[in-house]
């Protein structure tokens, strides 16, 4: 093995640490969005969760998408991975295979956003194996495990279809069959705004969502070779800057006030949409990628408010919306060049036609389509299974720290709080 191999396989490795440390953004974004009394159940829940998944993604989940003697959903190979190296990769199986798992994980954490504040902890378990096992496998082999879309030359380099479009249609899929949190709508239909407890935890969640992202989309070119990853960072960076801007400039024309939340969610919404086109646009092209995405991501979230859809950690229109404009883009704005040094064809605005929108199209409905009918299906079952999806009215009104798991996230505001109530009633 060669010089390069390991140059290759340690930029993986560092790009693998970057994707499993944005878990902690997903912590931080989730908690902040979401009431005090939930916190520490969505901190702890994601983490076993996480767990949960690798341990599925090592058994079952990367043979499916990248094992051979496949069928037309999944691979028949490669399961409970070794690690031993085949010497027929640039990169180290062991570092691809980690840094693979850490995608799986982020899906995961996308799509349990669906549930927040109203799930009972035994459906997170189910859904979360079952979910690593047969919706995101099937994705990511049809795009990148060289299934029936990738040889469409589909192209979606680093997930806005395989991880965010896949995770939010399995968010929408909880969201409907959960329904909203109690308080959410009045009976006129007009939602309250369940605002989150802690706004600095969403943005530091964001900051560290946008530092992983160089993992995420850079580190899938795999390889230093001519440090193409330079010119994905500059993409990722770029798209990210203009979402944030553009999702301000939009709220504080619209609203008469410069909305924090709404320019959280466009940094995120530029980094979901530019995730499928890093390596096959030009650094101008990101930038409207981005600001479309920080324009869509406003009112995209006041759409499905108006459908009565509660999504907390606002799932649906980050990594849904954007997922599907991020992929779409490609068929506009991929060059001949980079679309030949990457799979595919050239963009509409560079002379290629309709046809690689068109895949990309195709890729859009098939894909989300699969994840939201398999996710439902799935928490269909659980539901009868489990005597239901959602903890009790009581329950949640409690709060999921201490009817889940029997303690506070945060003891000293509870328990203080319970101690003064109980010494005005004595």
């Amino acid at each position: 093995m060669d010089e390069m191999f390991y140059l290759n396989s340690l930029w993986t490795m560092l790009a693998a640490i970057l994707v499993i440390f944005m878990i902690g953004g997903f912590i931080l974004l989730e908690a902040g969005s979401t009431r005090m009394k939930n916190a520490g159940h969505i901190a702890g829940k994601t983490i076993f969760s996480v767990g949960l998944t690798f341990l599925v993604f090592w058994a079952v989940g990367y043979g499916f998408i990248f094992g051979g003697n496949g069928n037309f959903f999944v691979g028949m190979t490669d399961f409970f991975v070794s690690g031993a190296e085949s010497g027929a990769s640039d990169v180290s199986d062991a570092v691809f295979f980690v840094f693979q798992s850490a995608f799986a994980a982020i899906a995961v954490c996308i799509a349990l956003g669906g549930f927040a504040e109203r799930a009972k902890f035994p459906v997170y378990v189910g859904f979360t194996i079952l979910f690593s096992a047969f919706v995101y496998p099937v994705v990511a082999h049809w795009i990148w495990g060289g299934g029936w879309l990738a040889a469409h030359e589909k192209q979606d380099f680093a997930g806005s279809t395989v991880v965010h479009l896949t995770g939010a249609m399995a968010a929408l899929a909880a969201t409907i069959l959960l329904k909203p949190r109690i308080g959410k709508y009045n009976k006129d239909g007009s939602a309250n705004n369940l605002a989150g407890h802690n706004q600095v935890y969403t943005t530091l969640a964001v900051l560290i969502l946008w530092v992983g992202w160089f993992g995420f989309n850079a580190g899938s070119t795999t390889s230093v070779d001519g440090a193409f990853f330079g010119y994905v960072a500059l993409n990722t960076n770029l798209a990210a800057a203009v979402g944030a801007v553009a999702a301000l400039a939009i709220s504080w024309v619209v609203l008469g006030k410069s909305d924090i939340v709404t320019t959280l969610n466009g940094a995120l919404a530029g980094l979901v949409a530019i995730t499928a086109s890093c390596a096959f646009v030009e650094p101008w092209a990101a930038v409207v990628i981005g600001l479309v995405a920080g324009l869509l991501v406003f009112y995209s979230t006041k759409f499905f408010d108006k459908m009565k859809i509660d999504d907390p950690i606002f799932a649906l229109s980050v990594h849904g919306a954007a997922g599907v404009w991020g992929t779409l883009s490609n068929g506009l704005f991929a060059t001949p060049e980079l679309a030949a040094a990457n799979g595919g064809s050239a963009g509409l605005f560079y002379g290629g036609g309709f046809g690689q929108l068109g895949v990309q199209a195709m890729g859009v409905f098939t894909a989300g389509l699969y994840a939201f009918v398999a996710s439902f299906i799935i928490l269909f079952i659980l539901k009868k299974l489990m005597n239901g999806l959602r903890v009790s009215e009581e329950e949640e009104i409690m709060g999921l720290d201490i009817s889940e798991h029997g303690n506070y996230g945060y003891p000293e505001e509870f328990l203080t709080e319970k101690n003064n109530n109980n010494k005005l009633t004595s």
